[in-house]
Protein backbone atom coordinates (compact mmCIF):
# COMPACT_ATOMS: atom_id res chain seq x y z
CA UNK A 1 0.00 0.00 0.00
CA UNK A 2 1.11 3.59 -0.92
CA UNK A 3 2.04 6.02 1.96
CA UNK A 4 0.54 9.68 1.21
CA UNK A 5 2.73 11.91 2.03
CA UNK A 6 1.27 15.25 2.92
CA UNK A 7 2.22 18.83 1.40
CA UNK A 8 2.81 21.59 3.74
CA UNK A 9 1.97 24.55 1.74
CA UNK A 10 2.26 28.08 3.55
CA UNK A 11 -0.42 30.47 2.95
CA UNK A 12 2.03 33.14 3.07
CA UNK A 13 6.18 33.48 2.87
CA UNK A 14 8.57 36.52 2.91
CA UNK A 15 12.30 36.67 2.46
CA UNK A 16 14.06 39.87 3.98
CA UNK A 17 18.03 40.26 4.26
CA UNK A 18 20.07 42.30 5.54
CA UNK A 19 22.87 44.24 3.59
CA UNK A 20 25.00 46.83 4.66
CA UNK A 21 24.35 50.57 4.54
CA UNK A 22 23.64 52.05 0.95
CA UNK A 23 26.59 54.40 0.10
CA UNK A 24 27.81 55.91 -3.05
CA UNK A 25 26.19 53.27 -4.90
CA UNK A 26 24.66 53.24 -8.48
CA UNK A 27 20.76 53.63 -9.38
CA UNK A 28 20.80 49.49 -10.39
CA UNK A 29 23.16 48.13 -7.52
CA UNK A 30 20.58 50.08 -5.13
CA UNK A 31 17.53 48.38 -6.87
CA UNK A 32 19.38 45.14 -7.21
CA UNK A 33 20.03 45.16 -3.33
CA UNK A 34 16.62 45.85 -2.57
CA UNK A 35 15.59 42.84 -4.82
CA UNK A 36 17.80 40.98 -2.92
CA UNK A 37 16.86 42.14 0.88
CA UNK A 38 12.90 41.78 -0.29
CA UNK A 39 13.87 38.09 -1.54
CA UNK A 40 12.75 38.72 -5.00
CA UNK A 41 16.78 37.94 -5.79
CA UNK A 42 18.70 35.18 -4.67
CA UNK A 43 22.50 36.41 -3.62
CA UNK A 44 24.65 35.14 -6.58
CA UNK A 45 21.59 35.19 -8.88
CA UNK A 46 22.97 35.58 -12.87
CA UNK A 47 19.08 35.90 -13.80
CA UNK A 48 17.93 39.46 -12.48
CA UNK A 49 16.11 40.79 -14.72
CA UNK A 50 13.87 41.81 -11.88
CA UNK A 51 16.21 44.63 -10.72
CA UNK A 52 15.33 45.83 -14.42
CA UNK A 53 11.99 45.54 -14.47
CA UNK A 54 11.86 47.21 -10.92
CA UNK A 55 14.33 49.46 -12.07
CA UNK A 56 12.07 50.83 -15.51
CA UNK A 57 8.99 50.65 -12.93
CA UNK A 58 10.74 53.31 -10.11
CA UNK A 59 11.39 55.99 -13.19
CA UNK A 60 8.09 55.75 -14.92
CA UNK A 61 6.40 58.27 -14.33
CA UNK A 62 2.91 57.31 -15.57
CA UNK A 63 1.29 53.58 -16.08
CA UNK A 64 3.14 51.73 -18.22
CA UNK A 65 1.46 48.31 -20.28
CA UNK A 66 3.74 44.89 -20.19
CA UNK A 67 5.01 45.56 -23.42
CA UNK A 68 6.40 48.60 -22.94
CA UNK A 69 7.64 47.46 -19.40
CA UNK A 70 9.51 44.87 -21.71
CA UNK A 71 10.84 47.39 -24.26
CA UNK A 72 12.07 49.49 -21.47
CA UNK A 73 13.99 46.51 -19.61
CA UNK A 74 15.68 45.49 -22.68
CA UNK A 75 17.10 49.16 -22.99
CA UNK A 76 18.00 49.22 -19.02
CA UNK A 77 20.03 45.88 -20.08
CA UNK A 78 21.74 47.12 -23.46
CA UNK A 79 22.39 50.59 -21.21
CA UNK A 80 23.91 48.19 -18.71
CA UNK A 81 25.84 45.83 -20.83
CA UNK A 82 24.23 42.73 -19.35
CA UNK A 83 22.74 39.27 -20.94
CA UNK A 84 19.65 39.35 -23.15
CA UNK A 85 18.40 36.98 -20.40
CA UNK A 86 14.87 36.79 -19.30
CA UNK A 87 13.32 39.34 -21.30
CA UNK A 88 11.02 37.30 -22.70
CA UNK A 89 7.35 38.37 -22.60
CA UNK A 90 6.01 35.87 -20.15
CA UNK A 91 8.58 36.30 -17.68
CA UNK A 92 8.36 40.58 -18.04
CA UNK A 93 4.80 39.85 -17.06
CA UNK A 94 5.79 37.23 -14.20
CA UNK A 95 8.22 39.69 -12.84
CA UNK A 96 5.35 42.03 -12.44
CA UNK A 97 2.90 39.89 -10.82
CA UNK A 98 5.79 39.35 -8.21
CA UNK A 99 6.35 42.74 -7.68
CA UNK A 100 2.09 42.64 -7.51
CA UNK A 101 2.43 39.99 -4.81
CA UNK A 102 4.03 41.99 -2.56
CA UNK A 103 2.05 45.23 -3.01
CA UNK A 104 4.88 47.10 -5.07
CA UNK A 105 2.98 47.33 -7.93
CA UNK A 106 -0.81 47.44 -8.88
CA UNK A 107 -2.02 46.68 -12.28
CA UNK A 108 -4.81 49.29 -13.21
CA UNK A 109 -7.11 48.03 -16.55
CA UNK A 110 -3.62 47.09 -18.72
CA UNK A 111 -1.61 49.37 -17.09
CA UNK A 112 1.42 48.87 -14.23
CA UNK A 113 2.31 51.39 -11.92
CA UNK A 114 3.85 51.27 -8.09
CA UNK A 115 1.16 51.05 -6.23
CA UNK A 116 -0.51 54.13 -5.85
CA UNK A 117 2.03 56.24 -7.04
CA UNK A 118 3.62 56.06 -3.46
CA UNK A 119 6.65 56.00 -2.04
CA UNK A 120 8.36 52.54 -1.76
CA UNK A 121 9.23 52.57 2.26
CA UNK A 122 5.72 53.71 2.93
CA UNK A 123 4.92 50.79 0.32
CA UNK A 124 6.66 48.93 2.71
CA UNK A 125 5.75 49.81 5.87
CA UNK A 126 1.98 50.17 5.32
CA UNK A 127 1.30 46.66 3.29
CA UNK A 128 4.44 44.46 3.81
CA UNK A 129 5.59 45.26 7.81
CA UNK A 130 2.12 45.79 9.52
CA UNK A 131 -0.11 43.58 7.27
CA UNK A 132 1.98 40.89 5.95
CA UNK A 133 4.68 40.09 8.08
CA UNK A 134 2.16 41.37 11.05
CA UNK A 135 0.40 38.12 9.99
CA UNK A 136 3.01 35.80 9.54
CA UNK A 137 4.75 37.18 12.59
CA UNK A 138 0.70 36.79 14.87
CA UNK A 139 0.46 33.13 13.46
CA UNK A 140 4.15 31.85 14.20
CA UNK A 141 3.28 33.22 17.76
CA UNK A 142 0.38 30.74 18.36
CA UNK A 143 2.37 28.01 17.19
CA UNK A 144 5.04 28.61 19.32
CA UNK A 145 2.26 29.14 22.07
CA UNK A 146 0.74 25.52 21.00
CA UNK A 147 4.74 23.82 21.51
CA UNK A 148 4.53 25.42 24.78
CA UNK A 149 1.41 24.17 25.99
CA UNK A 150 1.96 20.54 24.44
CA UNK A 151 5.71 20.47 25.49
CA UNK A 152 5.18 21.68 28.88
Amino acid sequence: MKKTISIDTPLAEITLRKYEKPKNISKRDLVRKICLSLGLLQPGDSRDVMVDVLQVMLEAKEGLSSTEVEKLTIDNRKKHKLKMLGIAPSNVRRQLLRLRDIFIVEKIKNSYRIKENSTLISLFEENIEEYYMASILNRVREYLKEADKVFK
